[in-house]
This record gives C-alpha cells, sequence and structure tokens, in this order.
C-alpha cells in the first residue's frame, strides 16, 4: 500500500506544474518516491513467482520511472509528470518483449500488460499469431479470470483491414489493433489498503497468458 500523502503528492504537481513549486516541495517528492519503491520492492517478489523472466533480484529503482519529462521536442513543457510510472522490466529484454506497467495518478490508475506500438515487423508476427492460432487467442481473451479485470486497449487501432486481411476476416477487431495492451482500471483507494499487493497479484496471474501468447508470437 501507499500513504495518502503521496497521492496527494501527484495531485499537487499537476496544478504547479513548475521548476520553482517542486524546488519547495523536494521534501514531499522524496517522501513520495520511497513510499513507491516500497511498494515495488512488495511486488517484485509477486511478479517474479508469477513470471520466471522477471528477476526476483530487480532493484526497486530500475522499475521506477523518472518524474522529470523530456520536453525537448513537446508542446507541453511542464517539466515534470503528474505521475509515478512503473515499468517492470524483463532482465535483458527490450523494446520487442512484452511487458507489464503501473500506472499511479489519482483518479486514473492502472494496470497494463502487453505489448505498446511495436514495430511494423513485430506487430506483423503478432497479427500472424492470432490469424493462425485463433482458437488460442480467443480462449486467453475470454478467460473468465482475464475478463473480470481486463479489457483490451482500443486506443491504438487501424480505420480499415490491416495489408493481407480481409475486411471480413472473423477476427478483424483484434487484426486491427497496433498495440495490444490489456488494461485493469484501479482505484485510488485500492492503492491505499494492504490488499493492493494481493490484488495486483492476481492480476499478475491473469494477464500472464496473454504475455506468453505474445511472447510465443514475437519469438517465433
Amino acid at each position: 500500500m501507499i500513504k495518502s500523502d503521496t497521492l496527494a503528492f501527484i495531485a499537487d504537481v499537476a496544478k504547479n506544474n513548475n521548476r520553482e513549486w517542486f524546488a519547495e516541495n523536494k521534501e514531499r517528492y522524496e517522501l513520495a518516491k520511497a513510499d513507491v519503491l516500497a511498494l515495488i520492492d512488495q511486488l517484485i517478489p509477486k511478479l517474479a513467482a508469477v513470471d520466471p523472466k522477471f528477476a526476483i533480484d530487480t532493484p526497486a529503482k530500475k522499475c521506477l520511472l523518472r518524474i522529470y519529462r523530456d520536453v525537448r521536442f513537446s508542446k507541453n513543457k511542464d517539466p515534470y509528470k503528474n505521475n509515478f510510472g512503473i515499468s517492470f522490466n524483463l532482465k535483458g529484454s527490450d523494446i520487442h518483449s512484452a511487458g507489464y506497467y503501473l500506472h499511479i495518478q489519482p483518479g486514473e490508475c492502472f494496470f497494463a500488460a502487453g505489448f505498446w506500438m511495436p514495430e511494423a515487423a513485430v506487430l506483423k508476427k503478432i497479427r500472424e499469431e492470432i490469424d493462425y492460432n485463433t482458437s488460442e487467442f480467443l480462449e486467453i481473451v475470454n478467460d473468465k479470470n482475464f475478463k473480470r479485470l481486463y479489457q483490451l486497449s482500443r486506443e491504438d487501432t487501424l480505420k480499415t483491414a490491416p495489408k493481407g486481411y480481409p475486411a471480413d476476416h472473423p477476427q478483424i477487431e483484434f487484426l486491427k489493433l497496433k498495440s495490444f495492451i490489456a488494461i485493469y482500471p484501479l482505484k485510488d483507494e485500492d492503492f491505499l489498503k494492504p490488499g493492493i499487493v494481493d490484488k495486483l497479484k492476481t492480476a499478475f496471474e491473469s494477464v500472464y497468458p496473454f504475455i506468453l501468447f505474445l511472447r510465443k508470437a514475437v519469438d517465433q
């Protein structure tokens, strides 16, 4: 669990996103950061127990993303993120790997797992795997434990059928996806209770078959 002060700090960053305010509240940031790192420390062995490719000796600080934004190529010049982002990177993995992400932001907390915006060659492999092994894919995404928690993100979707697939393909709505991300929305209050660790452990277990399917597609 985390402290309510941690969520309050992030909410205040969104209202006061400037370097002067952040400097004055640096101590609050350090306390909030330590609080989130403590949660990550509890989650690491839970994920490692579910996914053997995630190393149990992963340092929490390697999972916590920087709060500082790279504004060089952005119209939004706010210097800080208004969330704590946690990326559970697999040992020796690269951008061509399915992974896990936890987002802590007041009113917009969620856990996600899968592949975000894979490059063309990787996306082609995933689509082929769905086409070739449709029954396996449908069994995973229609499983009651998966559906109870997750929805597949429709944020990145083609308007028409991808090249090589007919518009009336039975699984065209899946094949049109450009990202394959399972989203589990969470409430702010979930993080304020000790049960958040077990709740996320259940989430790890429920999404693991989906991760395995994506890995198999990409590794072929």
